[in-house]
């Protein structure tokens, strides 16, 4: 059951990037992104004052500016760069490799930031990822598409904005907000800010195209059901580290996939670089369970050690210690 949870958790995160490509050849980014997330809010809206008013009522305003903060750092300031991107002519491949270096830039950054300590391994992972997106980039910008040099620094603005959530998430990690109310107050957020400027730009009216609305439907159903749905799914039965490993294997998933139903190019380039990608995370992801080791070793001490096993086993206790608890929606 897991193995699937993940398959499909892979693949309706990547039809997001897909998705945008579907919409960017009917109507503006603003225009796609404002009929996405206006109904949606609507329906959250309404679903959540049903079943978590009380959660609700819990809510103070502090948690409240905090939340649309996140909510347009990780949604509104993302998801717009990556839209604007793939209209731009970037592929969704490499726009999607460029967002999933995510999570090494907040790991190297949590040292001179938060304070927390940041291996040599967790520089060298990377040090490998950015090289494969410098890989994929320049293969994407030598495949002859006509698209502006500066188009494929949008992604990196929008993977900036994931990492200012992150950051601005982890401060408020003693707030207890539900995660429906959390997830509905972003959602919200982005259809005040798409639909603001939208109609700003003129470009609030939808086409009339049964591609618009396809597109549309695609985004809401497979993405945000889909894609945000099996996420708090799989971090509460698997918790984050789970989720982080299946996050860096949205970008080969969706290379592929631009290759097969958009002819987007798919060289040996981009192998390569969608390999390093990979290789990073198994390096950092090596570097964590050897700094965990560490870290509990340290917390016996020798001489401590030493009296543990030097205990008559009569006098040992068999009692389970207590689980330490993963991290998920609750625990932020």
């Amino acid at each position: 059951m897991n193995v699937l949870l993940s398959i499909a958790f892979v693949l309706a995160w990547s039809s997001g990037f897909i998705g945008a490509k579907l919409g960017a050849g009917t109507a503006s980014a603003v225009t796609l992104l404002m009929w996405r997330f206006l109904p949606l809010a609507l329906v959250l809206g309404i679903v959540t004052l049903i079943v978590a008013r009380a959660s609700w009522r819990a809510l103070t305003p502090r948690d409240l500016v905090r939340q649309v903060a996140v909510g347009a750092l990780s949604q509104s300031g993302y998801l717009l760069t990556v839209y604007y991107a793939i209209e731009l002519g970037v592929s969704s491949g490499t726009t999607a490799l460029i967002d999933g270096t995510q999570p090494l830039v907040a790991g190297a950054l949590a040292g001179p930031l938060l304070g927390l300590p940041v291996s040599r391994t967790q520089w060298v992972g990377l040090g490998l990822g950015v090289t494969g997106v410098g890989i994929v980039t320049a293969a994407d910008a030598g495949a002859g598409t006509g698209t502006e040099w500066w188009a494929y620094l949008v992604p990196f603005a929008g993977m900036l904005c994931l990492v200012a959530a992150t950051f601005l998430d982890h401060r408020s990690s003693g707030a207890d907000v539900s995660p429906m109310v959390s997830m509905t107050i972003h959602v919200g957020t982005s259809a005040v800010a798409f639909t603001a400027l939208a109609a700003g730009t003129g470009a609030a009216a939808p086409p009339a195209s049964a591609s618009f609305w396809s597109a549309v439907a695609w985004l809401v159903i497979l993405s945000t059901f889909g894609g945000y749905g099996l996420y708090w799914l799989i971090l509460r039965r698997s918790g984050v580290t789970k989720v982080n490993a299946l996050m860096f294997l949205m970008a080969p998933v969706t290379a592929v996939w631009g290759a097969l139903m958009f002819g987007e190019p798919f060289g040996v380039q981009t192998a390569v670089g969608l390999t390093l990608g990979l290789l990073a995370v198994a390096v950092v992801h090596h570097g964590d369970r050897q700094g965990r080791a560490r870290t509990a070793a340290r917390h016996l001490s020798p001489r401590r050690a030493a009296w543990r096993r030097g205990r008559p086993s009569s006098l040992r206790s068999d009692r389970p210690g207590h689980a330490t608890p993963t991290a998920g929606p609750e625990s932020r």
